[in-house]
């Protein structure tokens, strides 16, 4: 049987902090619809020139030391070429090269096929903008 290709547009509400969301509950409901068992990837996409999408794992403070350490490579002062928005706003728009608006992750048998402590997360450091979408696909 040839693959099939499904997906799914989630919007997500970010609010007026920087955050690191947990998407991979939704990945997973995502899929038990989508992959009806079958093994193949899903590709997690952001389509903001300033959000990007991680494997981290959370809850145990290194979603926090993500968006820590982004502050230390990414101040966010008025050094950047790019103003509009909030002081600092154009670190926004560098943080899609360290972390990427997508990721593509293995599915076998219908299932997210992360390691034990990682989670799917979408990290948005744009206090200017708190609705976000995030395009889930899976081909299988």
């Amino acid at each position: 049987m040839p693959g099939r290709f499904t997906t799914r547009t989630l919007n997500i509400s970010t609010g007026s902090a920087e955050t690191v969301t947990d998407l991979t509950h939704a990945c997973e409901q995502f899929l038990q619809e989508a992959a009806g068992g079958r093994d193949g990837l899903l590709n997690v996409f952001v389509p903001h020139a300033t959000a990007g999408i991680a494997v981290i794992e959370t809850g145990a403070g290194s979603d926090d030391d993500l968006l820590a350490a982004l502050h230390t490579l990414l101040p966010a002062d008025d050094r950047w070429q790019h103003r509009h928005g909030s002081p600092g706003h154009g670190r926004d728009h560098v943080l899609p090269a360290f972390v990427p608006p997508h990721a593509t992750l293995p599915v076998i048998s219908g299932r997210l096929e992360l390691g034990t402590w990682q989670s799917v997360c979408l990290v948005d450091t744009n206090k200017d903008n708190p609705n976000r979408q995030v395009r889930l696909s899976f081909l299988g």
